[in-house]
């Protein structure tokens, strides 16, 4: 890529699409093509060729996609499996169609087996049952890694797909009825050590940015803990008998932290500015047909990746987990040595990572993190 071709990302808004951005311009990239949803349906067709025939993009960055957490993915299928399909279809299409010099489509590790080998290869594509509980999400990925093969196959087009790990990072959905395990854990602890303190002002003001179950700011305060206990941000009278502690911190606390499953699946977590710079990495040094792993090859027991996130927030009450909800899939970890054969290798670890995280979501609250 050279820094005057036009630089199409689709999905520019979102957690990925933002660090491409950063990154692009970082490297000094001057033409990128960038669309909000209200200018660019991406789910119409009409449209996104039309956007293709005028804008002529010499490569394209595929991050747009429908996403979200276990309750969203199990009461979304239908969006969830539709919209993917649909935005990608669009998009792939319509840059073979109009010539595009390369593409690169980002797809997620949820399309491996539910009980794939560990460290999970890209080999282990199609080879067992998907997790029940985002299945539709995962077939649409799994169909776009399989778009660009047999375009690459068919029109000798130059689309390449990567598979990152739990992504989190700046830009990231911190909704607590869709959002992932991590800025879900954010969200949370921060509530939870606010909570704790008596602090309402910060309650508050974090909830008049963004609403629980429709609950704001400016609601009573037991209509906020009612909301707060609907997502397991509680007093410890309101705990529910179905939880048990797998707190380092000690029982009986006034607020405790109630988390779905057990807390033990593990999880590899990637900071999303290392994501982009494996994206760019790969654009400008790899033109294969094969897809790659992206990730850390290192992960965490949910417990753990807790306890880590609380004790950064300042947060000292009890973590408990609630059985009768979902693990999800057992563990993901990604055998990433594809991508360390080729050169590159993650930056960030997860430590510093949540100190980052948990610092860009208490500025964006206008609060500062107290662990005292």
């Amino acid at each position: 890529m050279k820094t005057s071709n036009k630089i199409y990302i689709a999905g520019h808004n979102g957690m990925v699409g933002s660090a491409l951005v950063r990154k692009l311009t970082k490297e000094g990239f001057t033409n990128l093509l960038l669309r909000r949803r209200e200018k660019l349906d991406l789910l119409n067709q009409a449209a996104v060729e039309s956007f293709f025939a005028t804008e002529q993009p010499d490569y394209v960055f595929l991050a747009a996609a429908k996403v979200g957490g276990i309750g969203a993915n199990e009461t979304l299928r239908g969006q969830f499996i539709y919209e993917n399909l649909q935005i990608q279809n669009n998009i792939i299409h319509q840059a073979y169609v109009h010539g595009v010099k390369k593409l690169l489509f980002l797809g997620s590790s949820c399309i491996y087996p539910k009980l794939a080998p560990q460290p999970i290869q890209e080999e282990h594509l199609l080879t067992g049952l998907l997790e029940p509980t985002n299945e539709p999400y995962a077939i649409a990925k799994i169909a776009g890694i399989k778009m660009c093969q047999a375009y690459r196959a068919q029109y000798g087009c130059n689309f390449i797909s990567v598979m990152p790990t739990n992504l989190y990072g700046p830009n990231d959905n911190y909704d607590l009825e869709t959002s992932h395990v991590f800025p879900a854990l954010i969200r949370k602890f921060y509530l939870a050590a606010k909570l704790e303190r008596g602090d309402w002002e910060a309650i508050r003001n974090d909830l008049h940015k963004r609403p629980i179950n429709g609950v704001d700011g400016g609601a009573a305060e037991e209509m906020i803990l009612t909301a707060l206990q609907q997502h397991g941000i509680q007093a410890a009278d309101r705990r529910p008998q179905t939880a048990d502690s797998r707190s380092d911190f000690g029982l009986h606390s006034p607020v405790s932290v109630v988390l779905w499953g057990s807390g033990r699946p593990k999880r590899e977590f990637l900071h999303v500015n290392d994501l982009a710079d494996a994206c760019f990495y790969l654009m400008q040094n790899y033109d294969g047909a094969d897809f790659f792993n992206i990730g850390t090859g290192l992960d965490v027991p949910i417990a753990e990746l807790a306890a880590l996130i609380a004790q950064e927030s300042g947060f000292s009450g009890d973590i408990l987990f609630d059985h009768t909800k979902p693990d999800g899939t057992p563990r993901k970890w990604l055998d990433v040595s594809r991508l360390h054969n080729l050169g590159w290798r993650h930056r960030i670890e997860l430590r510093q990572g949540v100190q980052q995280t948990l610092e860009t979501y208490l500025k964006s609250e206008g609060c500062q993190v107290g662990k005292s």
